[in-house]
């Protein structure tokens, strides 16, 4: 085991949204580098300039922030390795694969697309493990030199020594065994000249040192190559955790047709960071506490012992709940400047109404919410008066509705001193006129919001006052 200064590395690609996977990876390398005092690193491979979708990694960097996963290492921060982007360590790349060539570990592969394609396909129809056959390997000096004169495109492979087995030390699965005679030599640039991640990714985690590699399960092919990489070069590989991929419901890998695969969905949905991470950390374990934040997450994770498993499944109904738990933990200052937003594109006179009011409106309704986007359904009663009809009262009788709209017209609330006196009187009528209660409520919560149900009637009054109360009041008794 590597009892050196834990050393980890995120280092996504640029070439896509942030998505549920790879903020797993983020966050799990984050808690292992809390929990064992180390170093959390973040290394940008930004290789692929025709795919890239977020120059800069802005947006990685931004949503790195939102999440609370702070790195010590990385861009914009900088550090003793920089630089952090891959697309300016090209002259790194280029030294390690000359020290390979002096060394006599790589051969260059002059092969097309096409011809590799069809070995593949006669290997396969022979039902043979699809492989490089090393035809470059073996070619003249004279072929050599006539190829590169006529400057024919190649790449660089690096030779795997076929006859040996390389073993990976990993946190959940032990020492994985894996025989080389199942591996193609291993490309290490493309014919543009540029490095592949297989090569970029091993030098720098050699220069990085990094001590503990955790990443996704669909790596584990990779992880062999890269370690046989660390063995030819007289090196001691890192520790490695493939975590296991996250899937639907169906058991199928999450994709971009599945709600909350997107990082940028569920902030849009209204989820808060701190649930997002919790839910991430916690999914596919056993916990006795599920709701922690960051520091205690680091604290908790077993890391000393993890189950083997290839796959774990999303649940969207659990984000959402521990997403509920959250919300009722913050404040109501901190829960309406984030519920703002919401509200603010949805209802134009949200500009207008007085922080104060908005804070007694967001802790009337914190406990329904699920999300923050919730907030807009439940504040919709007070930015916008209900249009009254008669089908919304079907649940009461037509009597009762009748005589409650009477009382209405006799007991205003404006002649109210306030809301207690108003729903006192109103209730003391409408017992003596044989009204229930349920009938009483349930008419007047109507009126006020157009649902049978929400906030009690007392908060309804006294949040949308005196007169826009008995405005809508008003407009009920002249519904019939």
């Amino acid at each position: 085991m590597n009892k050196a200064p834990v050393r980890v590395r995120f280092a996504p690609s640029p070439t896509g949204m942030m998505h549920l996977g790879n903020v797993r990876t983020a966050l799990m390398n984050y808690l292992f580098a809390q929990q064992k005092q180390g170093t959390f690193i973040l290394r940008i491979e930004d290789t692929d300039f025709e795919r890239n979708y977020d120059p800069g990694a802005k947006q990685i960097l931004a949503d790195l922030a939102w999440l609370g996963l702070d790195y010590q290492e990385g861009p914009v921060h900088g550090g003793p390795h920089a630089p952090y982007f891959q697309s300016m360590r090209t002259h790194i790349y280029a030294d390690k694969l000359q020290q390979f060539e002096q060394q006599h570990l790589v051969y260059r592969c002059f092969c097309t697309k096409e011809e590799l394609d069809k070995k593949r396909q006669r290997q396969l129809a022979l039902k043979l493990p699809p492989r490089y056959d090393r035809a470059c390997f073996n070619i003249s000096a004279q072929d050599l030199e006539n190829r590169l004169h006529t400057k024919q495109p190649f790449i660089w492979r690096f030779k795997l020594n076929q006859d040996e087995a390389v073993l990976v030390h990993d946190l959940a699965h032990g020492t994985i065994s894996f025989d080389m005679k199942s591996f193609s030599d291993i490309p290490l640039t493309r014919q543009d000249g540029s490095f592949t991640f297989m090569f970029a990714n091993f030098v720098d985690d050699v220069l990085m040192k990094i001590t503990h590699v955790l990443r996704g399960e669909d790596h584990l092919s990779n992880t062999a190559g890269q370690v046989a990489m660390y063995l030819a070069s007289g090196l001691t590989p890192p520790v490695f955790w493939h975590l296991p991929i996250i899937c639907n419901a169906q058991g199928a890998k999450l994709s971009k047709r599945d709600f909350g695969f997107s990082l940028q969905d569920l902030r849009a949905a209204g989820f808060l960071p701190d649930a997002v991470v919790n839910y991430l950390a916690i999914i596919g374990g056993s916990f006795k506490q599920e709701i922690m934040s960051l520091k205690e997450l680091a604290q908790a994770m077993p890391f000393d012992q993890i189950n083997p498993t290839s796959q774990i499944k999303y649940d969207v109904e659990k984000l959402r709940w521990i997403n509920h738990k959250w919300i009722n933990q913050y404040s109501a200052e901190k829960l309406t400047a984030l519920c703002l937003p919401y509200l603010r594109k949805t209802y134009t006179n949200a500009h207008t109404v007085p922080l104060e009011t908005l804070h007694t409106l967001i802790t009337l309704i914190k406990t329904d919410l699920t999300t923050l986007a919730d907030s807009v359904t439940a504040l919709e009663f007070y930015f916008r008066a209900p249009t009254l009809t008669k089908e919304m009262f079907a649940q009461v009788q037509h009597e009762e509705l009748t005589t409650i709209i009477t009382l209405l017209k006799q007991h205003s609330l404006s002649s109210a001193s306030d809301s207690n006196e108003f729903l006192d009187t109103i209730k003391r009528a409408a017992l003596q006129n044989d009204v229930t209660n349920k009938a009483l409520f349930v008419t007047l919560r109507i009126a006020l919001t157009g649902k049978p149900h929400g906030l009690g009637l007392h908060d309804l009054i006294n949040t949308l006052g005196i007169a826009e109360s008995q405005r809508r009041l008003t407009n009920l008794t002249q519904l019939l």
